[in-house]
């Protein structure tokens, strides 16, 4: 009988000894590029339309939208005023004025079942949403890199037109940002600690 009670922390040990060895290194460069990635999916380019609502933001100051703008059913805006009738393929000619409708292919929000809203998430929350393929638009970690390396809407965030900021992190600095954080396991920064 005896056996059998010590048979758990056998099991244990052997688990712990299988259980792949943190690079201490690796894990806090992977911690640092993961930092770069929450500073660009938290800049306004990319968190006005991953939002917790229904209704985008716009502008730097996050306003919400003008006209009563919604997600809509699948996230190109509600029906009769779809987000393509402001928004087009490309942004307008800068003689349309700094204010005129940015545009870029597929331009919407995230469907409403996934909304991956990225405002006022914790840095953990985000990592691990980033990697939830129930909240990321069912991507595995190479499709989210495919994504945000060459998704044409991700990449008009560095290229917005009018008086718009651009993300601050030159895309190939994010990029390869990414690529580290992703190839040393996605580690995401520690829960804050519930008060």
């Amino acid at each position: 009988m005896r056996a059998f009670r010590s048979l758990p922390l056998i099991v244990l040990a052997l688990l712990a000894a299988c259980a792949p060895k943190v690079d201490p290194e690796q894990q806090a460069q992977a911690l640092a590029a993961f930092s770069t990635v929450e500073k660009v999916f938290q800049h306004p380019r990319c968190s006005n339309c991953h939002i917790p609502g229904d209704a985008p933001l716009q502008f730097d100051t996050q306003t919400p939208h003008m006209m009563n703008v919604v997600r809509g059913p699948k996230g190109e805006g509600a029906p009769g005023l779809p987000c393509a009738s402001c928004h087009g393929e490309a942004n307008l000619p800068e003689s349309y004025g700094p204010n005129a409708p940015p545009g870029a292919p597929h331009w919407a929000l995230p469907p409403p079942d996934q909304k991956m809203a990225w405002i006022g998430v914790s840095s953990h929350e985000l990592c691990s949403m980033i990697q939830d393929r129930k909240r990321n638009g069912d991507r595995d970690m190479e499709a989210m890199f495919k994504h945000v390396a060459e998704d044409k809407l991700v990449l008009w965030g560095w290229a917005p037109g009018g008086n718009r900021v651009p993300v601050p992190v030159p895309h190939d600095e994010f990029v390869r940002a990414f690529r580290t954080w992703m190839d040393a396991g996605a580690p995401c920064p520690e829960a804050p600690a519930r008060g």
